[in-house]
């Protein structure tokens, strides 16, 4: 974790800190519920709450573990300096360390997926807000980054906005497929602890029991997580792209709001760079860069091994805190973006009427003439405008081939923008609902 590209609320779910925390509440309601069913006592039990306001000393821990090799005992040796030896001595009663690290991970991802669906509900709401003020907005749309047909600027955002949904529902369903603990003790079979004590702990942390856990919970559903994360951060790097091919010095259409005081350049004080999207690009690998690791922890040897282990030490916390970061960042690019609808006129201008060459090949066929022939008489036409800068409308009305199929007013009407912006009502309908 880098703290340039980090938000607070993101890194304290992945803090030692935290991660005691919950260490303690699975242990202590483990207790409560052994204590239960007759296995411990209750009163031991109840001891086990004295350290519910404890401040686990990170630094202590990590002191034992230099000596045991084991995070999870050192822990727990820190947690009976606390409550006692004799209380402590039922703690952890017939569960093994994959019981607490495992479910632990999943709460944190838990947590995290919260986070994380707040940041794309945030750009969500930008890019609904900037598609309605830009709805009717004209500009230009470009296949192999060639102009194409007019298009609008709203439905460029509604196209962003009904992707990012998509990644909304996907997050959603990445939470609850992680949201699974297990205490069932070594290789998973329940010997030594109770099925109820699992469903116990579980219910009071928000979790489901795991099916099947083989001392660990497999590892496909956390594959399934940061799969989605992958996506989320590649739907991140697609608005980017967009949004730094507008702010080319000959495009211009929108460029990042660029602040008081802000330089863009250390040797050319004229720059004004698309620093935030391009960055944004950059984190989007970052996030990518976990899904392949992710996807190999899947295989483990026989009931369990912790090849993962390492990997999700690291790929958990950065992971989470680059796409959270990221998330909030491009909302904020979205809510300050500056537009420049003059230029996208003048863009699809540029080429005196080219764009309309569709609707004319169109309008021939209608007219009689063959598609080959069609495309050939139009095509004449449009070579004229790239090459040399003629004006569509103006060689199409001085073609006797094209005028002995279509009057001048029909030529002329088909130079009509409105004609490519009649169905953008339907469109949003379809994204925002009516």
């Amino acid at each position: 974790m880098i703290p340039r590209y980090s938000r607070p609320d993101m890194v304290a779910i992945w803090s030692p800190e935290t991660k005691f925390r919950i260490w303690y509440e699975i242990e202590a309601h483990a207790c409560d519920a052994q204590a239960a069913i007759g296995v411990i006592p209750k009163a031991n039990a109840e001891a086990v709450w004295k350290a519910k306001d404890v401040e686990f000393n990170v630094a202590r821990i990590d002191e034992i573990e230099a000596v045991t090799k084991h995070d999870v005992i050192a822990f727990l040796t820190h947690l009976a300096e606390h409550i006692g030896s004799e209380d402590a001595r039922f703690v952890h009663q017939g569960m093994t360390s994959s019981d607490v690290l495992d479910t632990t991970l999943n709460i944190q991802l838990v947590r995290a997926s919260d986070l994380l669906i707040a940041g794309v509900g945030r750009v969500l709401a930008a890019l609904k807000t900037r598609a309605f003020e830009h709805r009717n907005t004209i500009r230009i749309g470009r296949s192999h980054g060639i102009h194409a047909e007019p298009t609008t600027m709203g439905l460029t955002f509604a196209r962003f906005y009904a992707e990012m949904d998509r990644n909304l529902a996907r997050l959603k369903a990445a939470r609850e497929e992680i949201r699974t603990g297990a205490i069932s003790g070594a290789v998973g079979t329940f010997a030594n602890i109770d099925p109820s004590v699992e469903e116990y702990v579980c219910e009071k942390l928000g979790l489901i029991p795991e099916p099947v856990s083989t001392q660990v919970i497999p590892r496909d559903r956390h594959a399934m997580f940061f799969a989605v994360l992958g996506v989320i951060a590649s739907s991140i790097e697609n608005i980017a792209i967009e949004i730094r091919h507008m702010q080319r010095t000959e495009v211009l259409e929108a460029e990042e709001f660029f602040s008081p005081g802000q330089k863009g350049s250390s040797a050319m004080p004229h720059k004004r760079n698309p620093v935030l999207t391009e960055n944004l690009t950059g984190l989007a690998r970052l996030v990518r860069m976990s899904v392949v690791p992710a996807m190999e922890n899947v295989a483990l040897w026989h009931e369990r091994d912790i090849s993962h282990s390492s990997v999700e030490r690291a790929i958990g916390p950065d992971t989470t805190v680059t796409l959270d970061f990221a998330l909030h960042r491009l909302a904020g690019v979205i809510e300050k973006l500056v537009i420049y609808p003059e230029n996208m006129l003048k863009n699809m201008n540029k080429f005196k009427g080219l764009v309309m060459s569709q609707r004319v090949l169109l309008a021939l066929t209608q007219a009689g003439v063959s598609r080959e022939d069609s495309y050939r008489l139009v095509q004449r036409n449009a070579m004229k405008v790239w090459e040399q800068g003629a004006d569509f409308k103006t060689e199409l009305l001085g073609d006797a081939e094209v005028t002995a199929a279509l009057s001048p007013a029909e030529i002329e009407e088909k130079f009509d923008l409105g004609y490519h912006t009649k169905h953008v009502d339907t469109i949003f309908a379809r994204v925002f609902g009516k």
